[in-house]
């Protein structure tokens, strides 16, 4: 098995399609409300996530590497509307306003995600490449139950409003695949695995903060 193998089966067991939060928006037990507060706390990593690659890459001393997290950022910043923007949007299709979700404090959760995720990304640079596998591994997938549950639920499904969704269908398992290429060529194999955990860990507790917000019972 490669290491994003290992990784991956590590993931499984914090599958976050798996957190009773995205088991009720896939069945359409959410309210718009709680849809609405979602979208405001998940703005925090949607606009840290460009930094945290740019981390790892102002770390990483391969020049060949480097390039490969460069065309990540491009990704999240340059190509069409930057993925913040792309959040937004969909914040937007949902009523809330922009100052609404940039005022809206952080749950303790929600900056306890962002805060660790910043440490990994500002440790060695193969640890920060770790957790960005292990976020973005699984964005693909939870991105199409996202969509899928708002169309089907939620009664939501404009171009613009998903678009966000739609984006990372397709940036993300490519940016999953090159990191996984790099880890298998660069990283030590126990320290990766450990940083992927602990950024699964963060992601899973984010959710559990929302949960909490929202009534859902995990």
């Amino acid at each position: 098995m490669t290491l994003a193998d290992d990784i991956r089966s590590i993931l499984a067991s914090k599958s976050l399609l798996k957190h009773p939060f995205y088991e009720a928006w896939t069945k359409g037990e959410l309210s718009l409300d709680t849809l609405r507060m979602y979208a405001a706390q998940y703005y925090r990593q949607v606009e840290a996530f460009p930094r945290w690659v740019s981390s790892v890459h102002s770390r990483c001393p391969e020049i060949s590497a480097r390039k490969v997290l460069l065309g990540n950022l491009v990704d999240e910043e340059l190509h069409g509307a930057d993925h913040p923007e792309l959040w937004m949007q969909f914040a937007r299709g949902l009523g809330l306003k922009d100052a609404a979700v940039l005022s809206a404090p952080p749950l303790p959760e929600t900056q306890a995600a962002v805060d660790a995720l910043y440490a990994l990304t500002a440790s060695h640079w193969t640890r920060g490449l770790s957790a960005l596998f292990a976020y973005e591994a699984q964005v693909p997938e939870v991105s199409q139950s996202k969509m899928d549950g708002l169309r089907q639920h939620y009664g939501i499904a404009d171009d613009g409003t998903l678009a966000f969704f739609q984006a990372h269908l397709a940036y993300d398992v490519a940016h999953a695949n090159a990191a996984g290429e790099l880890m298998e060529r660069y990283a030590d194999r126990a320290t990766a695995k450990t940083a992927a955990a602990e950024a699964a860990d963060a992601l899973w507790g984010f959710l559990d903060g929302v949960a909490r917000e929202a009534g859902v019972r995990c």
